[in-house]
């Protein structure tokens, strides 16, 4: 139920039809950890508590180009297909969100998905409330969109979604580690394979940026990336929101983890494929399974050097001191 308050309730509702089974849509809502791989707006979600019905998450998605964060807390009912969500702490102008997911079941395999959304905004400005409304608009139909997309090819997801890592072992202070990662601005003249980057980052730790990578065969990859920092975890989460075109969803972690003999660096990656994308991109004949093989090598190619360059950057630091 609603806090009782004077500011005026804002309610949108967006639909969509999905030929796929209501369980397959339902699994897709409840894993919100996966999100930012199914949802162009999302670009990471962290599960702070959960009991198998309540749920507590940390989340961080765009907005007109910025990034924004808050708390939700979401109750799962998997019997009914219905996740029930509110921000506990929603950034301004909106001082209050909560909303619904609700997967009902059709015949002959089929279901509809509906988003609600319940809103407030600070002093009930009829301009901010708009503004709301249409960042909702746009983010609802991108999000059912690109779920009856992703649910209606449930029986290839197992093909689509690859994810794999990437270790390197570091004698050295995970600082240095930490901060060869974090100072990406400098990569065009550390990293071979990087041959341009903008960096923006207006909120500490909240990193946008724009680059050109190298490939094997010397062509060039434009993309752009979402970093969230965690410099205590030594952790850096990224989701790239202009991907090659191979890829419909890219997104990754560089993990720095300290252990007695020294430092383990990790680089993960998730990835969802363009199907439609493998012939034009491989070449006539080329299939998924041969997309997948593309991608592993090209990825961890890439994010292992950049590894063994922070291997090499940090271990002449501790040389040095």
């Amino acid at each position: 139920m609603f806090v009782v308050t004077n500011e005026h309730v804002h309610r949108t509702s967006h639909s969509v039809e999905v030929a796929a089974p209501a369980g397959v849509v339902y699994g897709l809502i409840s894993d919100a950890v996966r999100w930012p791989l199914f949802f162009p707006e999302n670009v990471h979600v962290e599960r702070l508590e959960f009991d198998g019905t309540n749920e507590r998450l940390r989340m961080w998605a765009t907005a007109d180009g910025r990034v924004r964060s808050w708390l939700s807390q979401r109750i799962q009912d998997p019997r009914t297909r219905c996740v029930e969500y509110h921000q506990t702490h929603p950034q301004l102008p909106v001082t209050s969100m909560r909303g619904t997911w609700l997967v009902e079941e059709r015949t002959g395999a089929t279901s509809v998905l509906t988003l609600l959304h319940d809103f407030t905004v600070h002093g009930d400005g009829a301009a901010e409330a708009a503004w709301v409304e249409g960042v909702l608009d746009v983010n609802s139909r991108a999000e059912l969109a690109n779920l009856k997309t992703l649910a209606e090819r449930w029986t290839k997801l197992d093909e689509l979604v690859l994810s794999f890592e990437d270790t390197v072992r570091i004698e050295a202070d995970a600082e240095h580690v930490y901060d060869f990662l974090y100072r990406v601005a400098d990569w065009p003249r550390l990293v071979p394979h990087v041959s341009r980057l903008e960096l923006t980052e207006d909120i500490p730790g909240v990193q946008l940026m724009s680059m050109d990578t190298l490939t094997a065969d010397g062509s060039s990859h434009t993309t752009e990336s979402v970093r969230i920092c965690f410099p205590h975890a030594g952790r850096i989460v990224y989701k790239q929101t202009a991907t090659p075109a191979l890829m419909e969803a890219h997104t990754g972690e560089w993990n720095v983890v300290s252990d007695e003999r020294g430092v383990t660096a990790v680089a993960q990656h998730s990835v969802v494929l363009r199907e439609e994308a493998v012939e034009r991109v491989l070449g006539p004949g080329a299939d998924l399974a041969q997309a997948r093989r593309y991608v592993r090598e090209a990825l961890g190619r890439n994010s292992t050097a950049t590894l063994h360059l922070a291997r090499q950057y940090a271990e002449s630091l501790t040389r040095v001191a």
